[in-house]
């Protein structure tokens, strides 16, 4: 079946709903253990009816899955894990023939330490022109054995590994993925014939992995804790690359969403004038805890960066980096942050469960578009992964005390009956299924008009078709202490309860959707959100 028509075309991605798929974990196509492009194909159904406007791939390159394929070996090859190159030109011809759009993943950082280029750098020796291509620098103290500088990694450990010739390169993720040199036009070019190609191929759009990393201060000056910017983000002759990014994605209609970590405002807001990126990334809403005051906060200074340079704001609950929703929502520190993840938080999954529900509600109804990962659909928690299972390089970096990232990417349960879970058919997942998965599965929650895929079948459906919703204004109504209530153009109205008990509802001539029953007496229940209206 066919999605149905969004409002707008031209400017889709300004209130577009876009889901994630982490190919390795969503559909095995051939049993293997591995998602695959094949599997993604099967399932196109789900995300049609689902009602999604466009699906991000997280990397299907060619890549020795170091770091879950951010660390990439050629840009222009899929890994055969996942199938092949015409594979992902039909995945893309056959989505867009539902109505979906695709974007594809861009590691311009760093490529892997087995691309061409890196292997070259290796072999040709200090001073090379390959290795120009990458940051290698002789070492400090007497006889180079310190690294050139003192910057921290993205993960746990050094960025600087040094080779057997003395001289050290830069990584400011793992070992494995070297960094490039921005300042070489060679790079430049290479990046801008890489969206050509993808472009070329129907992608409708490039999500930027850590797009304010690229550019190094030249010195490599030591990193001062305090000082904005550090010398290895948001350099200004970012600027110059994205424009160029942008004058090449003008030529297909194409767009851009970064991945673009800032705490200062204005300095994320420069990423979004009208000659660079379309969006970026809301980390600020991922990892706000659910609390009515700071989500407010949240809000509204979202919207206020974005207005200066009329670009949208984008919304995300949850991706395949960070804790899932019902799980996170449910513990006492319902925020995120990397340096707080530890083994054995403890959970409450219904209550965790019930605010998820309300947030999606949230989430959906806010200007914008809107990220949606993978099982989220589906109401999956956090998975505990047996220690031996573990492959996220995050918990090694770590000495063990990270628990990675693997618990919110295993395996998506299709059939509640089907070997692990109808994932796959014959070869034990690439990440264990915990024990009652199968509660979580696909053709189980279809049938359950109550179930977290029927809730956002519904809110999605409804968000296409009620012009309210989407981008545009948002205006805050007076509401009870721990309630958020707002107004969306054409009598459109979302309240929140997140207060100690329930609220009352303000005057409504319907109820459109709710993230759970409401009270015999008609008011709203606590962590419950509805949609009316006006």
């Amino acid at each position: 079946m066919g999605a149905p028509t969004p409002h707008r075309t031209d400017d889709w991605w300004r209130h577009a709903v876009i889901y994630q798929v982490y190919p390795r974990s969503f559909a095995d196509g051939d049993g293997d253990g591995t998602g695959d492009l094949a599997g993604v194909r099967a399932r196109l159904p789900h995300l049609a009816e689902l009602g999604v406007d466009a699906v991000w791939f997280t990397p299907w390159y060619l890549s020795p899955l170091v770091d879950g394929g951010y660390d990439v070996a050629d840009y222009r090859t899929v890994d055969p894990a996942f199938g092949t190159l015409a594979e992902a030109e039909k995945l893309i011809a056959e989505a867009r023939e539902l109505g979906i759009r695709t974007i594809v993943d861009i590691v311009p950082n760093h490529v892997s330490d087995q691309h061409p280029w890196f292997r070259a750098a290796l072999a040709a020796g200090p001073g090379s022109p390959e290795r120009a291509l990458f940051h290698f620098r002789p070492g400090r103290g007497e006889h180079g054995e310190l690294p050139p500088n003192d910057w921290p990694s993205q993960f746990a450990g050094t960025t600087w590994s040094r080779v057997p010739d003395g001289e050290w390169y830069l990584h400011l993720f793992t070992p494995e993925q070297p960094d490039l040199n921005w300042a070489h036009p060679a790079v430049r070019q290479e990046h801008e014939d890489v969206l050509r190609f993808w472009f070329e191929r129907g992608v409708a759009g490039v999500r930027i992995d850590s797009a304010a990393l690229l550019v190094k201060d030249p010195e490599l000056a030591d990193y001062e804790k305090g000082v904005d910017p550090a010398p290895f983000v948001d350099q200004d002759e970012l600027h110059d690359i994205y424009r160029a990014w942008r004058a090449v994605a003008d030529e297909y209609g194409a767009v851009f969403v970064g991945e673009v970590w800032l705490p200062d405002a204005e300095r994320f807001a420069r990423y979004l004038r009208p000659d660079e990126l379309h969006t970026a990334f809301n980390f600020n809403f991922l990892t706000c805890p659910w609390d009515p005051g700071r989500l407010r906060r949240c809000i509204d200074d979202t919207l206020a960066e974005h207005a200066p340079v009329g670009a949208p704001a984008t919304w995300v609950l949850c991706n395949h980096d960070v804790t899932r929703t019902v799980t996170r929502y449910g513990r006492e520190d319902t925020a995120f942050a990397f340096a707080t993840k530890a083994f054995g938080t403890p959970t409450d999954l219904e209550l965790g469960t019930r605010r998820a529900r309300a947030a999606a509600l949230l989430t959906l109804a806010l200007p914008g578009s809107v990220y949606l990962y993978q099982g989220e659909e589906l109401g999956l928690p956090e998975a505990d992964i047996p220690l031996d299972r573990i492959q996220d390089p995050m918990h090694f970096r770590s000495g063990g005390t990270d628990p990675g990232r693997d618990g919110c990417r295993v395996p998506l349960p299709w059939n509640a009956d089907a070997p692990y879970a109808g994932f796959g058919s014959r070869d034990e997942p690439w990440l264990p299924q915990p024990a009652g998965w199968a509660a979580y599965a696909r053709d189980r929650q279809s049938t359950d008009p109550h179930s977290m895929l029927s809730l956002y079948r519904r809110a999605l459906a409804l968000r296409r078709t009620e012009p309210g919703l989407g981008d545009g204004p948002l205006t805050w109504l007076p509401a009870p202490d721990g309630v958020l209530a707002f107004a969306r153009p054409h009598g459109l109205l979302c309240v929140v309860n997140l207060s100690g008990g329930p609220v009352p509802l303000p005057p409504y001539d319907g109820l459109l959707l709710a993230s759970g029953p409401l009270r015999d007496d008609g008011t709203l229940p606590q962590d419950t959100a509805v949609w009316l209206r006006a």
